[in-house]
């Protein structure tokens, strides 16, 4: 009697724990967008404050990828799913709201809910879920009263639609595998994709698993002894969303999918049919690419101006003047953004607008362009640029408590590594830091410093709550790939190749750590017997060589890894061995000491004393 009296009690305290927890969710979700009233005070950054930031398409500003902003077909309204981390629930919040341009109101939510929707990548045949967030680009219908998305829920990612004054949301797709894609016809259907194939194929490993799964290609051990699931054929379907019917999609709406802008920075098509698109100069896949002009009669345009060449992040036409749009990176190693406007055949392009922020994500609007803007020390916001004038207006800031935060002071340094290749970083110093205080303890961060320092590369580490505590930190960017220069490259395998000789790209990237941190020891601001590093993925695997080849660091911290003896071609599973034994790496069985012992850190442990966090 007893013991059923403590199970009926168990049942309840679950049951009321979930809703208790339920409960929580939904308050926090509740300030999804930011409220009226501003904060009072002003006081330090707190890694909850970075961890709670309201997110606009992906949270890491080196990314550069499908744009999170969607503009109505009238130009009066932009959609986008914006999306909040909940620390005290772990889950992370997420509404799809929209902006009227004009009227400078605050968005309004049409939808709220889902789970996060990560990128789920293709690696060497089998599908890999890498955490990330995923893009989600929600679609206008052609009369505008309706707004399409991707909508995650009990581990399925759907097709939903919501109104466009906000009465209601709702699926479209009761899918068994996630859908990937959609877009609106003219009529006011919605054609989808997905992979109906994933089911039977899972299917057949359960069966499998009744006996025993075969070690071969599809095991990846460092992500699951469960096989991975193979890349499968993409189907194409149309669902009518007042009834739900779904049926294959027929030739003409599967054309009208394969029409539909990609998102694709380096094309730009015109009304009046004129096409920009970026070309490599030569055939290394990382080599600077210039824009090409071509009319509709097919006729080709050169620009021989500079600012035709180099590092580009957009091209658009404004349909008003005609006029190419020009988003190029530019100053010292592409730190710095600037715009230009060309007319093609008239003189050289024209600056109107140069940066040291970042601006992405940008969709055409007749004159202006609507973009997200972030610079060091202010988040993600919405703004517009004419193109006329460059003139930047913002129109939304999903973070308008950071103005309250004291944040440090950022100074950008630069400098060149020992094979030449140029490189930067971000000194950020505790607010009220003061040359008289001595020597600071200083972290460096990897290893992408562009737009909203909030934690480097996967913002595994907070920047801003480190100089809250009076650290120094160094944000460093990665400099050019060491094979970048290397004209005979054809492929991203032989950059691999070039790469992994001699561990080149290893050493361009030490080289280029040690010099940005002895810098900052020659200002007599950090404490060179207290240098921590830290690293996620790339990152991780820098801050490792660096551990065996330098005595720099006091103190390391890493996220994922590892290239190592033996590990790498064990850990990563038959498949990744294969991979990089063609370009270089040894096989297990070959014992290549040599070729490791300047990577590994097994082989050198005996020599290292410096304490490493490993947060795998």
């Amino acid at each position: 009697m007893v013991s059923g009296l403590r199970s009926r009690s168990g049942a309840a305290c679950v049951v009321l724990a979930s809703l208790f927890i339920a409960s929580a969710a939904r308050a926090s979700c509740d300030e999804i967008l930011p409220s009226k009233a501003a904060a009072s005070t002003i006081r330090a950054v707190t890694p909850l404050d970075l961890a709670t930031l309201r997110d606009i398409g992906g949270p890491d500003g080196s990314v550069f990828g499908p744009t999170p902003l969607a503009l109505s077909p009238d130009g009066r309204s932009l959609a986008f799913v914006i999306t909040r981390g909940d620390p005290s629930t772990n889950i992370v919040c997420r509404a799809l709201v929209s902006l009227d341009l004009a009227d400078r109101a605050a968005p309004r939510i049409l939808d709220r809910g889902g789970d996060l929707v990560s990128v789920v990548f293709d690696g060497r045949g089998y599908k890999i879920d890498n955490g990330f967030p995923a893009v989600i680009t929600p679609v206008w219908s052609p009369d505008g009263r309706w707004i399409a998305y991707l909508r995650r829920d009990h581990g399925v990612t759907q097709a939903w639609r919501a109104r466009a004054d906000g009465s209601e949301a709702s699926a479209v797709t009761r899918s068994v595998t996630d859908v990937r894609t959609l877009m609106w016809t003219p009529d006011g259907k919605i054609i989808f994709t997905s992979r109906p194939a994933e089911t039977a194929y899972a299917n057949a490993v359960d069966r499998e698993a009744l006996s025993g799964w075969l070690y071969d290609e599809r095991v990846i051990p460092n992500v699951s002894a469960r096989p991975a699931v193979a890349v499968l054929p993409t189907e194409t379907f149309v669902v009518d969303p007042r009834s739900g019917v779904v049926s294959p999609a027929n030739d003409t709406q599967r054309a009208l999918l394969a029409s539909a802008p990609d998102g694709d920075p380096s094309v730009a098509i015109s009304p009046r049919g004129q096409r920009a698109a970026l070309e490599h100069e030569n055939s290394n896949p990382l080599s600077q690419r210039a824009i090409q002009v071509t009319d509709a009669q097919g006729h080709r345009t050169n620009c021989s101006a500079a600012s035709c060449r180099g590092a580009f992040a957009g091209l658009w036409w404004d349909e008003t003047s005609g006029a190419l749009i020009i988003l190029r990176r530019e100053g010292w190693a592409n730190g710095e953004e600037a715009l230009y406007r060309w007319t093609p055949g008239s003189g050289e392009p024209k600056r109107i607008l140069h940066t040291v922020d970042d601006i992405q994500n940008c969709l055409m609007s007749k004159a202006q362009l609507i973009c997200t803007q972030e610079n060091a020390t202010k988040p993600r916001r919405i703004v517009s640029i004419d193109t006329a004038t460059g003139r930047i207006r913002p129109l939304f800031d999903p973070n308008p408590e950071f103005a309250r935060l004291r944040l440090g002071t950022v100074e950008r340094l630069t400098w060149r590594n020992n094979v030449g290749l140029p490189a930067w970083g971000d000194l950020v110093l505790p607010p009220d830091y003061h040359p008289s205080q001595g020597k600071l303890p200083m972290i460096v961060v990897q290893y992408h410093s562009d737009g909203f320092l909030r934690g480097g590369t996967g913002d595994e580490y907070p920047i801003f709550a480190f100089a809250a505590r009076g650290y120094a930190v160094l944000s460093i960017e990665k400099p050019a790939d060491y094979a970048t220069a290397v004209k005979s490259a054809r492929s991203l395998e032989d950059l691999y190749t070039i790469d992994t000789q001699n561990w080149a790209e290893r050493r361009s990237v030490e080289s280029s750590l040690e010099t940005g941190v002895r810098m900052v020891i020659a200002k007599g601001i950090a404490d060179p017997d207290k240098i921590g590093i830290t690293g996620l993925s790339e990152g991780a695997t820098s801050a490792r060589f660096a551990l065996v080849n330098s005595r720099l660091f006091a103190a390391a911290a890493i996220s994922t890894c590892c290239i190592d003896y033996r590990a790498v071609m064990s850990s990563g599973g038959i498949g990744l061995a294969d991979f990089s034994h063609k370009r270089g790496l040894p096989l297990n069985i070959q014992d290549d000491r040599a070729f490791w012992m300047p990577m590994s850190l097994e082989l050198n442990v005996a020599h290292i004393r410096t304490p490493l966090l490993m947060q795998l």
